[in-house]
């Protein structure tokens, strides 16, 4: 059983599927049947033939009052995934990211299965909360609770190692250098935008990425879309796109074409080849930009609420992962109040008239993309996750 309820989840957990296949595949059917996959995710786990009873990753939320607010359909979510856990009794759950979910439902799957003879699956986290970052006392919880920690961040193993030893912690690397890792970055065949976003490789041009949740996108292109304004006003030649991971996302970005910011679903990594510099929000998707070597600003807007029990509770200097793997700010990072058009703006400006400090920035991100491992992680989080099922048989 898997469980993913973002857009990012998603994707990591088709990927598993496919490399459990195929590990599993080398196994003797003897020791393994032929795995099955149910659960709930998105459009990629769908694809990769996971049976699914509903589409979670079309609800995806960020901060406190959106959870509040939808709290009814996560309950009834909750309680639909819980039963028929109950019913089916996979061997294996596994939970990829999308902690405010995942952790309570991982607590209540091993409370309910003490009710149950002969059955006690084995819980796999698949990718580690950020508790070095806030509340770090939820180590102890999630090793009261998980099998197994499947780690993407190099740094995570040894924290956990040093303060909760008991937890079986397995760094696997980035997905994301399975995923580009062989891609030239100066061909787009390999993930081709369309041909109307082609641009010269002389003019700059500007990457918006404002995030894959409705919330984020709703707080993210406003101050993005005000940037674009002073960056034209300040340098004519550049020109502006914004990326979405989905159809469903568009009419929230509409009002951009009025400004002349060319408008593209996916294909991220051509994007990325083709862009000088990036406006982005702190998620993922900065890692993305890291391994393109692209010179990025982030920026993160939350509900007022949220951002003020944020406050007191993170602990770490930076919010996008490149700047927490370098120890430094190596992307300009704007927050809440700070995340206006003119900051924004500021920053990119500084990047696209200095070349020497975006190729400082460039040899900067090289370093950070050393530190996410080999490709293949994937394949080796396929075969953490069936060591879990041999040790249960």
């Amino acid at each position: 059983m898997l469980i993913a309820g973002e857009p990012s989840g998603d994707l990591l957990a088709a990927e598993l599927v496919g490399s459990i296949r195929a590990e599993a595949a080398a196994i003797p059917q003897s020791k393994l049947d032929a795995p099955r996959f149910f659960g709930a995710g998105g459009p990629q786990m769908a694809a990769a033939g996971v049976e699914l009873a509903f589409d979670l990753t079309q609800h995806s939320v960020i901060g406190l009052w959106e959870v509040v607010r939808n709290y009814a359909t996560f309950r009834r979510f909750f309680n639909q995934l819980l039963a028929l856990a109950c019913e089916r009794k996979p061997g294996v759950i596994v939970c990829v990211d999308y902690q405010g979910f995942n952790s309570r439902f991982a607590r209540a799957v091993r409370e309910r299965s003490r009710r149950f003879a002969g059955w006690r699956p084995k819980l796999v986290q698949y990718v580690s909360p950020q508790v070095w970052a806030s509340r770090p006392g939820r180590a102890q919880r999630l090793a009261d609770t998980v099998d197994l920690l499947i780690s993407i961040v190099p740094f995570e193993k040894p924290w956990y190692a040093e303060r909760v030893p008991r937890l079986r912690v397995e760094f696997v690397g980035h997905p994301i250098v399975g995923r580009h890792g062989n891609a030239d970055a100066t061909d787009a065949s390999n993930d081709s935008a369309p041909s109307t976003l082609r641009h010269s490789p002389s003019t700059p041009r500007v990457l918006l990425l404002p995030g894959s949740r409705v919330g984020e996108l709703k707080r993210h292109i406003p101050p993005m879309l005000e940037a674009v304004r002073i960056i034209r006003r300040e340098l004519p030649a550049v020109t502006f796109c914004m990326v979405l991971p989905g159809e469903d996302l568009k009419p929230l970005a509409n009002h951009a074409a009025a400004l002349g910011v060319a408008m593209q679903v996916g294909g991220l990594g051509a994007a990325l080849r083709e862009a000088t510099v990036a406006i982005a929000s702190t998620g993922t998707v900065t890692l993305e930009c890291a391994w393109f070597g692209v010179p990025a600003v982030a920026l993160y807007k939350t509900s007022g609420l949220t951002y003020m029990i944020g406050r007191q509770l993170v602990t770490v200097d930076f919010l996008a992962m490149p700047n927490l793997l370098a120890g430094r700010e190596v992307f300009p990072e704007f927050v809440q109040n700070a995340a206006t058009g003119g900051n924004l703006a500021h920053a990119a400006l500084d990047l696209l008239r200095d070349d020497s400090r975006r190729a400082s920035v460039k040899e900067q991100l090289a370093k950070v993309v050393a530190s996410l491992g080999p490709p293949g992680a994937s394949n080796r989080a396929a075969k953490a996750v069936l060591n879990c099922v041999d040790l249960s048989g």
